[in-house]
């Protein structure tokens, strides 16, 4: 019984982290998990749910309350991220993030990850394009290295774009999640592959 009332506990807050997600816009799963748990009223620390749970109920969330404009939103997205990818062609572009996995809400950005030595020949070159950006750094782990990685910000067509700066050398290296799990990443063919199915089927 025990066993079946924590399974309860997880499977509410996932939804309400799924919900979360969906409506505020954020992408931050473990946020949003601390956010859920302060709504059902329990310690952030009682079984919560792991990424895995709160994917599967942000699909479920999406199916049911956003059947008709999540696969167009979608879509909108991976085009405009096909695009994005065909600019920076460069840098050796891999879409990554909810664009990808399908998980996308209408607030969320486009994640790139792109692959150079020069970190400066990609600011040159959007300054050369007059493109607007902003310059960040994110912490990231790739194999049995821990990298202080640049994160370039900046819009495509109204849509946010973050794009993180990692070594040429890392390009053909699993990545994994904090929680264990590979990291989902696509070529600039494997998206328009995506963009090929039919919109009302994308997931």
């Amino acid at each position: 019984m025990a066993s079946g009332k924590r399974n309860h506990h997880r499977e509410h807050l996932a939804y309400l982290a799924a919900r979360i997600l969906a409506e505020d816009g954020t992408q931050d799963y473990a946020s949003a998990k601390r956010k859920a748990a302060r709504q059902a009223g329990v310690p952030s620390t009682h079984q919560l749910p792991d990424n895995r749970e709160i994917e599967a109920a942000l699909r479920s969330w999406q199916s049911l309350y956003q059947r008709e404009s999540h696969p167009f939103r979608l879509q909108t997205l991976r085009e405009v991220a096909v695009s994005a990818m065909k600019w920076l062609a460069p840098f050796n572009p891999w879409l990554t993030g909810s664009v990808l996995s399908g998980t996308a809400g209408p607030h969320s950005d486009i994640n790139l990850q792109l692959f150079t030595d020069d970190g400066k020949a990609l600011e040159l070159f959007l300054l050369n394009s007059q493109q607007e950006y902003h310059m960040g750094q994110r912490k990231l782990r790739i194999g049995d290295r821990v990298l202080d990685a640049a994160v370039v910000s900046f819009t495509v067509q109204g849509v946010p774009v973050n794009a993180t700066l990692l070594p040429l050398d890392l390009q053909r290296i699993a990545q994994k999640t904090g929680d264990g799990r590979m990291v989902e990443r696509a070529r600039l063919a494997q998206v328009e592959a995506l963009l090929a199915a039919d919109p009302a089927t994308v997931t």
